[in-house]
């Protein structure tokens, strides 16, 4: 039985609730190059694009029909059921997780909902979008808010905690992520020389190169609470 399991979510959990990704070819990225909305320097020459950008991506969140899937729940069913420790990590900056239950979290690449005072570091729910008059409570004068969303340049948040929970992790599962982007990348390295177990479970075949132990092909939503149930039970290397 396991005692402590890290999991991390990319974009592929996401787009089966109807978000579209970056590295999708109908993703977002085509109306803009990456420069110019998701680097420092990019905000620096145009923050209005940039607001324009990320306020469009909000706006889908609010979405009657986007909505978390059966993997998201099932990640949060297993939080709640798991009777050691569990940790998750998203790479993805949408409130699917947190909607679906999930309360033990990180958003390593920030969040579409949140705003950050660029001056203070101070961070706060965004209740309208970015602009002009959406700014910061803690200044004086208040400054324009920029997004909570960990650009190109810029280094992830909370990575000394990630790399303490991949440290202490006896079992880690990447979900739903392409496994090329580092630092997240490299966790499974990190959690494999620890000793932890390490599983991935993607819609594409697996890479034979891969550092995983286990493979799961399919999509999340039929494949996590499938993985779920045999963790719960104990029966993880069963069929």
């Amino acid at each position: 039985m396991y005692h402590h399991i890290v999991v991390l979510t990319g974009a592929g959990i996401s787009a089966e609730s109807g978000l579209k990704t970056f590295r999708d070819q109908d993703g977002l990225w085509e109306e803009h190059r990456i420069e110019d909305v998701a680097t420092p320097e990019g905000y620096q020459r145009d923050p209005h694009l940039v607001e324009q950008f990320y306020n469009h991506r909000w706006q889908q969140l609010q979405d009657a029909a986007v909505q978390p899937n059966a993997a998201h729940v099932a990640l949060a069913r297993l939080e709640q059921e798991f009777s050691g420790e569990l940790f998750l990590v998203t790479q993805n900056v949408d409130n699917l997780h947190e909607r679906a239950g999930s309360r033990r979290m990180l958003h390593m690449h920030g969040e579409l909902g949140k705003g950050r005072c660029p001056r203070s570091g101070q961070i706060f729910t965004l209740h309208e979008p970015f602009g002009q008059e959406n700014c910061c409570t803690c200044c004086i004068p208040a400054q324009r808010l920029r997004p909570h969303i960990v650009w190109f340049g810029e280094i992830p948040i909370g990575m000394d905690r990630i790399h303490d929970e991949l440290e202490r992790c006896d079992l880690f599962i990447a979900i739903g992520t392409s496994g090329t982007v580092y630092p997240a990348a490299g966790f499974v390295d990190i959690a494999s020389h620890h000793g932890a177990l390490t599983v991935e479970v993607n819609i594409a075949e697996k890479d034979p190169h891969s550092l995983f132990h286990l493979h799961y092909q399919g999509m999340a939503s039929e494949t996590v609470p499938q993985l779920v149930d045999k963790i719960l039970k104990g029966r993880l290397f069963s069929q």
